[in-house]
């Protein structure tokens, strides 16, 4: 930790996300692109025709091939989180992520009157998420998790890998084929307005803030003002 001093305020500096931390964020945001634009293909397929050699016209099979590929990193990145979530700092802790104290759900009200009701104009400062930003990404970890069973449950049908096949069972449960498309689906929108209403309060933040929520999921350090 430093103090950073200027001729008006002084601010202390924190190293909040780690490296992992930011190499998972950017990892799963670069594969949420790719899924939302190749899922979209592949259930609003185009009526695209040419007349290529047959093999050069493959070019569904390879957005399939893409989403599939992108789909096990995507997984695997996401494992590698919950993992971090028992082993990484304060900051990346499972702990931060379940309001589970009258003083988690006493922040979230207090965010709530600034970020959505705008009845209050002095924002709660954090180093980390406040707790109504750390619960969000909890029900999208839950999100991730139902968006992976659904995906491999589906692929498992079409794949003779024993690792989709793990999932075979997924579809059955969720109530058959349809259903399960159904959810996968609707996931997709969900990811899509999330990443819309995220990158909106990121920089929403950043403003009213000027703590360096943006710069630090690039460098990992953030600013507060220093307590007299």
């Amino acid at each position: 930790m430093a103090i950073l001093k200027n001729n008006k305020i002084s601010m202390r500096q924190e190293y909040v996300w780690q490296l992992p931390v930011r190499f998972y964020h950017w990892i799963n945001a670069l594969c949420i692109v790719i899924l939302v634009i190749t899922g979209y293909i592949i259930g609003n397929p185009p009526a695209i025709q040419n007349g290529s050699e047959a093999s050069f016209s493959y070019w569904f099979g390879t957005v399939r091939f893409i989403h599939f590929v992108t789909a096990f990193l995507f997984f695997f990145n996401f494992v590698f989180r919950t993992y971090w979530g028992f082993v990484g700092n304060k900051y990346a802790s499972w702990k931060n992520f379940i309001p589970y104290t009258k003083k988690h759900w006493k922040e979230i009200w207090e965010v709530l009157r600034v970020d959505i009701f705008q009845v209050k104009c002095k924002p709660s400062h954090q180093m980390g998420h406040n707790s109504l930003a750390a619960f969000t990404y909890f029900l999208t970890f839950v999100a991730f998790l139902l968006q992976c069973l659904t995906g491999f449950g589906l692929y498992a049908a079409m794949s003779t890998s024993w690792f989709p096949e793990l999932f075979a069972w997924i579809v059955p449960l969720m109530g058959g084929d349809l259903a399960a498309r159904m959810i996968h689906h609707a996931l997709m929108w969900f990811f899509i307005v999330f990443a819309m209403i995220h990158v909106y309060l990121v920089f929403y933040h950043d403003y009213i803030e000027r703590n360096g929520v943006t710069s630090s999921m690039i460098g990992g350090w953030k600013f507060m003002e220093k307590e007299n």
